[in-house]
């Protein structure tokens, strides 16, 4: 790839951009949240007892309810998840999580629309998805706008 001056001065644009969320309000609670939770050792310990769990589970996935601890395995998988994510310094995490991904995905949209209201911009959020607004994935030929 060659280096042009216009792609050197989109990177840049890019890395403004990069910086810009990270300094946002939204960016700035997402760090502390991760902060917080990383050094929680409650909810490392869900954590770490929630993977424990989950490969326990992919084990008994292999065979399916064949497995004779298939019962037990997923009760106690869906348990430690349920645990983990009860707890308040996780609830708080994925909470900014869930934010900064809106965020993410409402610039992806602006971006992506900037370029072609026909470009299709995958955001997983059912809310840009339903409204048509380039989650649809039919460049605007299913008539809505």
């Amino acid at each position: 790839m060659l280096a042009t001056i216009e792609t050197v001065e989109i990177m840049d644009q890019a890395e403004r951009l990069a910086q810009e969320i990270i300094q946002s309000e939204v960016g700035l609670h997402y760090l502390d949240s991760l902060r917080k939770m990383n050094l929680d050792p409650v909810a490392q310990e869900k954590i770490q007892t929630f993977n424990a769990m989950k490969d326990s589970y992919e084990e008994v996935q292999r065979f399916g309810r064949y497995h004779p601890d298939y019962k037990t395995v997923t009760k106690a998988t869906r348990e430690a998840k349920r645990e983990m994510d009860l707890h308040p310094s996780i609830i708080v995490y994925k909470q900014a999580e869930n934010s900064l991904q809106q965020l993410l995905d409402e610039i992806s949209m602006l971006l992506g629309h900037s370029v072609s209201p026909h470009i299709k911009v995958p955001t997983g959020n059912p809310f840009f998805e339903s409204s048509c607004g380039g989650g649809c994935g039919s460049g605007g030929s299913c008539g809505c706008s």
